[in-house]
């Protein structure tokens, strides 16, 4: 989201990152309270803070081993509920800065979030934040935040981050309750300063149950549509747990008779890769790391267990890292490599994580197995 290749929310992925040494992208919750009460939370967000909140002391111990991860170091996203609920956001920010870790900022858009505030978080040390949109007006995004006035409050916010040159990034939900209203989404934003838009597929945990995910095909119709907005946009257009937007990208590109050098040094390219546990993790609110927000997978708790050796090291990261492990369709998939498919909806769909993606409708060749083989090698 900024000119630094691994500040921002949704950050590209720097010249000779290693995902397998440290993530690009840590997404903290560090507090479930919320003054929403959106109906796909993934964190089932509740007005006071959950039980096991990690204390100031916790957090700061965590910064501490984070640090342990070495240059590069991983960039920290401050998510929940939401942050401006915890009384000392700002003493972490700082402390996050002090050890030479980069913070973004996913709030809550409530009576917490004013221009004041935002010009606070900037100081403090804030590099940019995300905002979420819904929909194209109050009707829609209102519906799906449970709470009257949203819509207007997160246009204000949109606009006082802009003048304050705070980068944002706007997310929005992709569900069979909002994809017909997502064209009227983007021609809105188009009037606005934004960086990126970042479309999150649902997954049907927490509250996110409520909702329906859409059809492979359905999804698949979506992903091309991005891929023509992605042409003239005036913003960077990209997707959340809906991986084969690369494979889709891939696909163009090579129609087009890019060569696999330019493919990969193109904007998407430079995501390629990154999925739930590869290039990012999770930490809750209690400590308890995942290896997305989106996959309830406990891997350890910090701070007692090192975070650093969690990522490197924990049996269930180093076989999602692991294409060759994958099963079924994307196990033969040659697209393996850059998609990976989201390992949050096979888990949730499955119980198996290394399992299909079902989101995606692409079928290999029979030779794609080979293919994803000798890629994953490096033959």
């Amino acid at each position: 989201m900024t000119s630094h290749p691994h500040h921002g929310i949704g950050a590209v992925r720097p010249e000779g990152w290693v995902y397998a040494r440290a993530p690009m992208i840590i997404y903290w919750e560090v507090t479930t309270a919320c003054g929403l009460a959106c109906q796909h939370c993934r964190a089932t967000a509740m007005p006071d803070p959950g039980p096991g909140e990690l204390s100031t002391a916790q957090a700061l111990t965590v910064l501490d081993s984070i640090a342990g991860f070495g240059s590069p170091l991983p960039h920290i996203v401050f998510t929940g509920g939401d942050p401006l609920r915890r009384g000392d956001l700002d003493v972490l920010i700082a402390e996050a800065g002090n050890r030479g870790i980069g913070v973004s900022l996913a709030p809550a858009v409530t009576p917490l979030l004013t221009r004041a505030r935002l010009a606070e978080v900037r100081d403090a040390g804030v590099q940019a934040i995300s905002l979420s949109l819904d929909g194209s007006d109050a009707v829609h995004h209102d519906g799906v935040r449970g709470v009257s006035g949203t819509f207007d409050a997160t246009i204000q916010a949109l606009e006082d981050a802009a003048e304050l040159g705070i980068p944002v990034q706007v997310n929005t939900l992709v569900a069979a309750q909002t994809v017909d209203d997502l064209p009227a989404v983007y021609e809105l934003l188009r009037h606005h300063t934004l960086n990126r838009w970042s479309l999150f597929f649902l997954i049907s945990v927490g509250r996110g149950t409520q909702l329906e995910e859409l059809s492979a095909g359905a999804a698949e119709r979506v992903m091309h549509w991005l891929q023509k907005l992605n042409v003239d946009s005036p913003f960077q257009v990209k997707t959340v747990e809906a991986m084969q937007h690369r494979r889709v990208a891939v696909q163009q590109m090579r129609r087009e008779g890019l060569s696999e050098e330019q493919i990969e040094a193109s904007p998407i390219g430079r995501g390629f890769g990154i999925r739930d546990g590869n290039g990012i993790v999770f930490i809750a609110h209690d400590g308890v790391v995942q290896p997305s927000g989106f996959m309830p997978l406990p891997l350890g708790t910090v701070p007692a267990d090192n975070i650093v050796e969690i990522y490197r090291h924990h049996p269930d990261l180093v076989a999602l890292r692991d294409v060759t492990q994958f099963k079924d369709r994307c196990g033969r998939c040659s697209y393996a490599r850059w998609c990976g498919g989201s390992r949050a909806r096979a888990l949730a769909w499955t119980g198996d994580p290394l399992e299909s993606d079902p989101l995606c409708p692409y079928v290999p060749r029979d030779e794609d197995r080979t293919d994803a083989m000798s890629v994953a090698s490096g033959a």
